[in-house]
């Protein structure tokens, strides 16, 4: 169980819409943290729609941030030698 503080200008909303629904005011809270709940794990963060890409492309060589003047160099030369 767990309790929470409302100001009484919610606590009222809240009552009213019950009322008007002929529903408690925690069933009314229930539902309304449910949806709440539900919206949120709908969203899809950047990370998650990029998740399958990540990596697919990649040339397979795990060293490129360390060796990569020794490949722009070489790749220099074969540009000037043709």
């Amino acid at each position: 169980m767990t309790s929470i503080r409302l100001n009484k200008e919610l606590e009222g909303k809240i009552e009213k819409i019950a009322a008007a629904k002929k529903i408690t005011k925690s069933q009314l809270i229930r539902e309304a943290v449910a949806e709440y709940i539900a919206a949120q794990e709908k969203e899809i963060s950047p990370f998650m729609v990029g998740e399958k890409l990540f990596g697919r492309y990649g040339s397979g060589k795990g060293d490129l941030s360390t060796t990569y003047k020794t490949v722009l160099k070489e790749k220099f030369n074969e540009k000037n030698t043709r």
